[in-house]
């Protein structure tokens, strides 16, 4: 199979995650087969994808006749029916390994020979899934960055099996689609964009459990300062092109030290969890929550990324 083969797209989990991947898909004119586990979560996915049409067309990233073209390219349907002549899947569930791992042994009885298997998982390495296949040279994971119909990011990962073709065609995929894919070569845990992530998070609870700073000033100085940096240039462009790396080693020996490398930070997050401080579905978490506030913080972040976009698109 060759990219210009691919047609047909089944996506697996209809969720935040699914619903915006399916969007993307069709409206780069990919036939979508969309499936999740009750017809009301169909459903509420389908209203997903309509009100991220209507936000699209709002800031000018649609045209007002594409909502209708591109609804008309997916299709909700059972499992089954789903992957049973698709090119591509994408599974895009909640992450649960169980789960995931019965998914793939299922699509590889259903589908075609030639379908390639992706996982949007953030976490868990794509060998974990291929060895559930008789497929292992066409598994992958597509990792999508969120909110997935509009962050450009996806991590492509391979196992040692995967083959060249696989990944090419992925990767010609998702550029079609308007993502900026990049390839992790070796399976590790949490790709790039998790591992990252994880390492911020683990310093930034670690200041809040000593009382070094609340949540509310280093989430202003994470918005205020280094991300803002970050949207035109990433950390190894802006230290190379400030020429930092002198300062850096002779800095790093004492300051690195003193990072938290602890699994302590999570007694902190325990606590939350056991007082039912579940974030915004609870009401409460780091902050208080109402369903207004948080719909409110969704939408800033979305429209965040629509001007990022228009932005990077004016400046190139």
């Amino acid at each position: 199979m060759e990219f210009n083969d691919v047609k047909t797209i089944a996506v697996i989990g209809a969720g935040d995650v699914g619903h915006g991947i399916s969007l993307g898909l069709a409206l780069a004119g990919y036939q979508v087969n969309l499936n999740s586990t009750t017809e009301a979560s169909l459903q509420k996915g389908m209203d997903s994808i309509n009100a991220d049409l209507d936000r699209l067309v709002e800031f000018g990233f649609a045209e007002s006749d594409r909502p209708q073209a591109a609804l008309n390219k997916i299709s909700t349907t059972s499992f089954e029916e789903a992957s049973r002549d698709c090119d591509v899947v994408i599974e895009a569930v909640h992450e649960n390994l169980e789960l995931k791992r019965q998914i793939f042994r299922d699509l590889d009885a259903f589908c075609p020979e030639r379908t390639i298997l992706a996982s949007s998982t953030s976490t868990i390495i794509p060998s974990r899934f291929s060895m559930v296949t008789q497929r292992s040279d066409r598994v992958l994971v597509a990792h999508y960055t969120g909110p997935s119909y509009l962050s450009p990011l996806v991590e492509i990962v391979r196992t040692e099996q995967t083959s060249d073709e696989t990944v090419d065609i992925v990767f010609q995929v998702l550029t079609k689609v308007g993502k900026w894919p990049v390839i992790v070569q070796k399976e590790v845990t949490g790709f790039i964009a998790s591992r990252l992530q994880g390492a911020l998070l683990r310093e930034a609870l670690s200041m809040v459990q000593r009382g070094v700073a609340s949540p509310e000033d280093i989430d202003t100085v994470l918005k205020l300062g280094h991300t803002r940096r970050w949207v035109s240039a990433g950390v190894f462009e802006t230290l190379d092109v400030a020429s930092l790396w002198e300062l850096v080693l002779a800095t790093a020996p004492e300051f690195f030290a003193d990072l938290d490398s602890s699994m302590d930070v999570l007694n902190l997050l325990q606590e939350k969890v056991d007082r039912g401080e579940l974030g915004a579905k609870s009401g409460k978490g780091f902050f208080d929550w109402t369903p207004e506030s948080a719909e409110a913080t969704r939408r800033k972040m979305a429209n965040a990324f629509i001007e990022i976009e228009k932005w990077s698109v004016d400046g190139e």
